[in-house]
């Protein structure tokens, strides 16, 4: 059935060509420096422009450097297919974590400063307008992921057609997050984090086009997409200008350690760098780096990552003095944030994944594994805390989940004191990343296919992103109770099945030994460097 709406002129808005693809109006959208033609699915009425490109290619003499704008174009882009993905690299346990399948004509290549738009409209394309927007920016460690393997429509189905969604990409592994004094003098530290500021600065300025409202954005994401999230929350410090987004959902926010730019750590990682590209005896170690083959750049980023300690992910952001001013729990302790309202969300058993099952090393050690400047009565601590956990490998998955994904989530929420909501999925296995299916289902049925839960779960953040208040709801006859602030009581959402198989969906307090483990991992902040 089409949706039934009264249509709105909008400055610079679509200019339809009245000319059909198969199927399919193909509305065309000015941008100033390029005309872009998407498609309209007319069996949704939902309009889709794929990849757009928001920054000029970081290539040549603007690898490692600060996005610039795109030139002029000339005639009329085809926005109607994924873009090309950035260059990706693994940690080494990839295949035991669920990533989802590409498009096979989807490339990795340098040039990759593209996002994808989908909006709401009728069937010729024209935006229903003035909607709130989603951003969302997908995870893979820094080191991996693509706008390609995340449908928008998925979300404008579940708000009832009441959002915009624009899903971006930015630079990974070393062409994204090179960290040294040598690219503090010579280029841009974090370079994925300021494609991502970029890209939010593109929706500001165009989403308008789109039917969004630019003062109302929230930014979105999971695992290191959730981590980003928490990166722009803190950028600035916590002053950005102007405002690119007024609330923040995270899904598994992770925070690994976030050294200083000039750190031993980091001198060391752009030393290999430079090392692996033959640049170690240029005068000039940028300059060389800048002129390196780009496939020999990718075949160092492959390797430097595989050699790191398991299921952790060496190139990820660094403090730059300018973007990101301090170690970011300082800046949540401060409350330093951009934005006014907060959604977090944490899976139960969060680090699973990233541990070695097979291979057992007390609580303490695995400590030091993951943090090697923890000092020895540090790591003492952090064995007495875990010591009633369940077994060895069970105490260091939880060490892993909690220090990384699920403490530096509660360190968010207490910076938004008051304006923040807490859930938890704890689905069975309820392991990293496995939520995503519920709300990104990509045409798939998720594990626990109960349409009760997946509107439930689903729907609490596009009425969040909606309202900056999960309780008013897409869908009143959703089975979601009141959902109160996480500061009142600590409490939490629940979103689980009970053993017979039904929705288990209910507020929760958090647990107060959990909450003592957060304490001690902010205390050791400056050893963890996070």
């Amino acid at each position: 059935m089409l949706l039934h709406h009264t249509r709105r002129t909008f400055a610079l808005l679509a200019v339809l060509t009245g000319t059909c693809v198969g199927a399919q109006i193909s509305p065309i959208i000015d941008l100033g420096y390029a005309q872009y033609q998407g498609t309209v699915d007319t069996a949704l009425n939902i309009t889709n422009f794929l990849g757009i490109r928001y920054a000029a290619a970081p290539l040549g003499n603007l690898r490692f450097r600060a996005p610039q704008p795109p030139a002029n174009m000339t005639g009329v882009q085809q926005a109607t297919i994924e873009p090309n993905e950035c260059f990706q690299a693994s940690d080494g346990v990839a295949a035991t974590n669920p990533l989802r399948s590409r498009a096979s004509q989807i490339i990795a290549t340098e040039d990759c400063l593209f996002l994808n738009v989908h909006y709401p409209s009728d069937a010729a394309g024209t935006p229903i307008g003035n909607l709130p927007t989603i951003v969302w920016i997908h995870g893979g460690g820094y080191i991996a992921g693509a706008a390609s393997s995340f449908n928008g429509e998925d979300l404008i189905r579940q708000s009832n057609h009441g959002i915009v969604t624009v899903i971006i990409q930015y630079r990974l592994g070393v062409f994204g997050f090179l960290p040294g004094a040598e690219v503090k003098k010579n280029g841009a530290l974090n370079a994925g984090l300021l494609d991502q500021d970029f890209a939010l600065r593109w929706v500001n300025q165009h989403i308008s086009k789109f039917g969004g409202d630019p003062s109302k954005v929230t930014i979105w994401g999971e695992s290191a997409g959730a981590g980003s999230v928490l990166q722009q929350v803190v950028a600035n410090n916590g002053q950005t200008k102007p405002q690119l987004f007024r609330a923040a959902m995270t899904s598994s926010t992770f925070l690994p350690s976030q050294y200083n730019f000039d750190d031993p750590i980091p001198e060391m990682l752009f030393s290999e760098v430079v090392k692996r590209t033959s640049c170690a005896a240029a005068s000039d170690a940028m300059s060389c780096l800048r002129s390196a083959d780009a496939a020999t750049l990718q075949n160092a980023n492959s390797n430097i990552n595989l050699a790191g300690f398991f299921g952790t992910f060496t190139l990820v952001p660094v403090v730059d003095g300018t973007f990101i001013r301090q170690r970011p729990t300082l800046s949540l302790l401060e409350g330093k944030v951009n934005g006014r309202a907060l959604l977090a969300v944490t899976n139960a058993f969060e680090g699973t994944v990233f541990v070695n099952q097979s291979i057992t090393s007390t609580a303490a050690q695995y400590a030091f594994d993951l943090f090697p400047n923890l000092n020895r009565a540090q790591a003492a601590k952090a064995e007495a805390l875990y010591n009633g956990l369940g077994t060895t490998i069970f105490q260091d998955s939880a060490i892993q989940g909690e220090s990384i994904f699920i403490c530096p989530t509660y360190f968010l929420l207490h910076a938004f004191s008051g304006r923040s909501f807490k859930g938890e999925f704890a689905i069975p296995p309820a392991l990293h990343g496995a939520d995503v299916a519920y709300y990104f289902p990509g045409g798939g049925t998720p594990p626990f296919n109960n349409a009760d839960f997946i509107k439930a779960f689903a729907q609490s953040f596009t009425s969040f992103a909606i309202n900056l208040d999960p309780n008013i709801m897409v869908n009143p006859a959703t089975i979601t109770p009141r959902w109160s602030l996480f500061n009142v009581g600590n409490t939490e959402m629940l979103f689980n099945e009970t053993t017979a198989g039904a929705p288990d969906v209910r507020a929760i307090k958090t647990s107060n030994a959990l909450l003592e483990r957060c304490q001690f991992w902010d205390s050791v902040s400056a050893s963890t460097a996070q």
